[in-house]
């Protein structure tokens, strides 16, 4: 996990070629990664999907993850850091700690992730250790423990020091760093690594008895020793070791491998999850990594194609085979596993049964989403499911022919199955179909795959603000509905008076209230639930733009009907006739959506933001600083808040994330409604 161009993808490839799962290393700049398989991602040179391998190391089998670093497919990291043991963190070096990797890290807190850091990019102009070590440290408030410290940098960056077994270690790249040689250190730099060694080993001592005898008495403690402490601190949460490297010139990755293994929870270190049963929240049950206890798993994604849907389960308890029938407690539904697959990147290789630690991908569950649990019909238990933030942009979509119409509505309920953080949805005010994503990007890569993919021509807008309107004072309006011809015709006549109706804090209501005060022999009773519908209905579109009218409180006051004419239908038309008139006298007024937003951005850039949220019409309500980044709250009207994640994206260098809310509807300034109503 990290931020954008850290170099995530590159680091999986090398992985890939040193374990023997392929024989040809990939390169993101060339398209040919293995792991960023789509035809997207391979144009843009980024990762949009998490791609999921295996892949064995000295005896041990790693599965592992790619996520994207890109804020728009955070859905991507969270789901893969729900369901995995550990993280590798990777930093540019650089660059140090940057904005997405505060992100990715504070989800990795979330979920209790034990996680290494790797400082990637040694041989990039301006990469500085210290620097980036020290960020680690400040920006993240974690505590890093540096295993290993880099000879040189920039172009003069030639290897690694092991600050365990103290040697200095040269890769040979012209053998794609596959070997390396091990040599004393340099002397310029012993003493720069004896002062790491000691920080290392005063750090670890606090987890290891053993280890702190052995340091106060200096003696030399064995690397079994240092290891044991260390991976004690690691899986607490209270540990991160530092290896540094470049993947590019293939430096240190071998290295980082070891270090997955030697500190990071296997399945079997992680404490047993607590899982409820369906239903019954308070019933707690203790889930355990054990191949023969009754199955548990959990989809964590989906993806759809040609042969229907493939869905990746961690299995955190039991056994899965083939031809299994499941449970799904979160839809109370029995669903098939008709096979069983080993995932790399896009290919598959069948398995005949998994167990309790693997990430598998199966064909057969066709009503599982992501977040839902897998178990037993026998034995029904529900794991915790996966929380998604929710969409920050919307846009409105629709076919260019008729004839595509039910083609983008399946492959609109297909793509909000496959991405938690995708919605759609039709505007009953507006007829659209809107869609909503986690920025920009995320919703052009989905209308790329309606496009490519599914072959639907699609034409896109912005969506319009739901304005509504209302009323400023209270007036009266007569309303006759007189139709006679002779033979039996219509007479409907009411007059209604209307008022602002307010919530508590003073603010016109969002729903309206009907009463009637009218006599009998004015508006017979019967009449009044007509009187009623026909009011509600002019209310559905105002007076100045036709926006529905909210806010109000309708009274009938009086009246007169026919002994022969007067109907239901009549009644209704005399109502709708009445409220338009009493809207018109009423000093109507138009009403905006206001969002709650909150922005979360760097000390530094506070002042810039928070004058682009006053240029937007935003009032701050509220100001605070947490560690060294500044939490802002102001309501902001909707209409300002298009384009406004490239606004802050800009403006603060990637760093600055924030989220908004439906909060309330207020008055829209004159000289704008002038133009909203033109």
């Amino acid at each position: 996990m990290a931020h954008i161009d850290a170099g995530k993808t590159t680091v999986t490839e090398r992985i890939l070629y040193y374990t023997g799962k392929t024989y040809k290393m990939g390169e993101v700049h060339d398209g040919t990664a293995v792991m960023d398989y789509l035809e997207q991602e391979q144009k843009r040179g980024i990762t949009i999907t998490s791609a999921a391998t295996k892949c064995p190391w000295k005896g041990h089998d790693v599965n592992l993850i790619d996520t994207p670093g890109h804020i728009d497919f955070t859905a991507e990291v969270e789901r893969s850091l729900r369901v995995l043991d550990g993280a590798v963190a990777v930093f540019d070096a650089s660059e140090g700690v940057q904005a997405q990797s505060e992100t990715v890290w504070r989800q990795g807190k979330k979920y209790g992730l034990p996680c290494l850091c790797f400082i990637n990019k040694m041989d990039k102009i301006g990469a500085d250790f210290e620097m980036s070590v020290e960020s680690i440290r400040d920006k993240l408030l974690a505590h890093p423990v540096v295993m290993q410290m880099p000879m040189g940098a920039d172009d003069s960056f030639r290897g690694i020091i092991d600050l365990v077994s103290m040697q200095a270690v040269f890769y040979q790249t012209e053998k794609m760093g596959a070997t390396f040689v091990e040599r004393e250190i340099p002397a310029e730099l012993l003493d720069r690594a004896k002062q790491y060694r000691d920080q290392m080993l005063e750090k670890a001592s606090e987890y290891s008895e053993e280890l702190m005898a052995a340091y106060l008495h200096d003696e030399t403690p064995t690397r079994e020793m240092i290891y044991a402490a260390i991976r004690k601190g690691v899986i607490a949460g209270e540990l991160h070791p530092v290896f540094v490297g470049s993947a590019l010139k293939y430096i240190g990755v071998q290295r980082l491998l070891d270090g997955v293994l030697a500190f990071l929870p296997s399945p079997l270190d992680k404490p047993s999850l607590t899982a409820h049963k369906p239903g019954q929240e308070k019933v707690e049950m203790e889930v355990k990594c054990d191949p023969k206890r009754p199955l548990v798993a959990l989809a964590f994604k989906i993806t759809t194609d040609a042969h229907g849907d493939l869905s990746f389960l961690r299995i955190y308890q039991g056994t899965l085979k083939p031809g299994t029938r499941v449970l799904n407690p979160n839809r109370d539904k029995r669903e098939n596993i008709t096979r069983l697959f080993e995932m790399h990147a896009s290919e598959r290789r069948l398995l005949d049964s998994a167990g309790a630690g693997d990430i598998v991908a199966v064909i057969g569950l066709k009503e599982t989403l992501t977040g839902d649990t897998i178990c037993d019909p026998k034995k029904p238990v529900m794991l915790p499911t996966i929380t998604f933030p929710h969409t920050v942009i919307s846009m409105s979509i629709e076919p260019r022919t008729a004839a595509e119409k039910a083609k983008l509505g399946e492959a609109l309920a297909d793509l909000r199955r496959e991405d938690p953080t995708f919605e759609c949805k039709v505007d009953p005010e507006t007829g659209q179909t809107i869609i909503a994503g986690m920025g920009e990007l995320h919703l052009e890569i989905l209308q790329h795959k309606l496009v490519h993919d599914r072959k639907i021509d699609v034409r896109v807008g912005k969506p319009r603000v739901a304005y509504k309107e209302a009323i400023s004072h209270p007036a009266r309006g007569e309303g006759k509905f007189v139709h006679q011809t002779g033979g039996h015709g219509q007479y409907g006549h009411v007059v209604v008076e209307v008022e602002p109706l307010r919530d508590d804090s003073g603010r016109w209501s969002r729903e309206s209230e009907f009463i009637s005060i009218a006599g009998g022999d004015e508006v017979p009773r019967e009449y009044v639930p007509s009187v009623e519908r026909g009011c509600r209905d002019a209310l559905s579109s105002g007076v100045l733009a036709g926006y529905p009218v909210i806010g109000l409180r309708i009274t009938l006051v009086d009246g007169s009907f026919h002994s022969v004419d007067s109907s239901d239908l009549a009644f209704e038309q005399a109502g709708a006739i009445a409220l338009g008139k009493a809207v018109e006298n009423a000093g109507p007024v138009l009403l905006e959506p206001i969002m709650r937003v909150q922005v979360v951005v760097p000390e530094a850039h506070f002042g810039v933001v928070q004058g682009n949220l006053m240029a937007r019409r935003g009032v701050i309500t509220d100001c605070r600083l947490h560690g060294n980044m500044r939490i802002i709250d102001a309501n902001v009207p909707l209409a300002e808040m298009f384009g406004y994640s490239n606004d802050l994206r800009s403006a603060t260098g990637g760093r600055g994330t924030f989220t908004m809310e439906p909060y309330t509807y207020e008055k829209v300034p004159e000289q704008l409604a002038k133009d909203i109503i033109l």
